[in-house]
């Protein structure tokens, strides 16, 4: 791949789509550019072959591709710093919760071609869930290296932007629900005498086991929920305690507070 790629901030999720494309030989590493504050970071990819520019103008103006890798409280000044610059023939990547198409397009004054991403934090080891949307005016052959780029990291799914925001909630910020649940079945281990680690270790081959059942067994959900639970035994007395509790509303409704930030953050 002969794009050249320019990072605005070298995040944690950027450091890893990175990694991910150096590992995988998906393109030298002399056509990715990078500028961040810090100088450590950027000394870790400057060994590797990757050329760390002084500002993110310069950035800018020699990438094709440019990911916007900044918070999303900081990306009006980092992109509104563009708008004196003719960026049509560039695509920017929008990695941020909440930032729109639109947003983007309008601090850089220019109706240029985005990508709206919204990766997650597995991503880091190579098993990220990515959401991705292309301007409408994007051509498949631009649009198919910014998706490959973040198909090494994992599975990619396009979407309708009318959905990314509700999208954060589902791949976005979702390992946040599964480390808490995970939390929360390692302490009721340590409060039994079990210890965490062991505990830990069972939980994590569970959830991937899961996983793979959902994925590979050909059951619905429901199905495979009702296998586990015998009549009389013991699993049908836990669920049966999440429904009291109203498990499945708790998660709604905590779903609809993180699709409510993200629209928040894009205003």
């Amino acid at each position: 791949m002969n794009k050249k790629i320019g990072f605005i901030g070298v995040s944690n999720m950027a450091t890893a789509i990175i990694g991910g494309m150096l590992d995988s030989n998906f393109t030298d590493a002399s056509n990715i550019y990078i500028n961040d504050m810090s100088a450590e970071k950027c000394d870790t990819f400057a060994k590797k072959g990757v050329v760390v520019c002084d500002t993110n103008e310069d950035v800018v103006l020699n990438a094709d591709i440019i990911v916007v890798a900044v918070k999303p409280q900081n990306y009006a000044e980092v992109l509104s710093a563009f708008s004196a610059l003719d960026c049509m023939d560039k695509i920017f990547v929008s990695i941020a919760a909440g930032i729109s198409i639109d947003f983007v397009r309008t601090q850089l004054a220019q109706n240029v071609k985005v990508v709206r991403v919204m990766p997650n934090t597995p991503l880091l080891l190579s098993k990220g869930a990515t959401a991705l949307c292309p301007s409408s005016d994007m051509t498949d052959e631009e649009f198919e290296p910014v998706k490959n780029m973040f198909a090494l990291g994992g599975v990619v799914e396009v979407f309708d932007e009318s959905h990314m925001n509700e999208i954060i909630s589902v791949n976005g910020s979702s390992p946040a629900y599964i480390y808490l649940f995970a939390k929360a079945m390692s302490d009721y281990a340590v409060s039994c005498n079990i210890d965490r680690d062991k505990a830990l270790n069972l939980i994590c081959a569970t959830f991937e086991g899961a996983a793979a059942m959902i994925r590979e067994s050909g059951d619905d959900i429901e199905t495979l929920i009702s296998k586990v639970c015998s009549k009389g035994g013991t699993t049908i007395e836990a669920i049966n305690s999440f429904k009291e509790n109203n498990f499945e509303e708790i998660v709604k409704n905590a779903m609809t507070a993180c699709t409510r930030r993200a629209e928040e953050l894009g205003k």
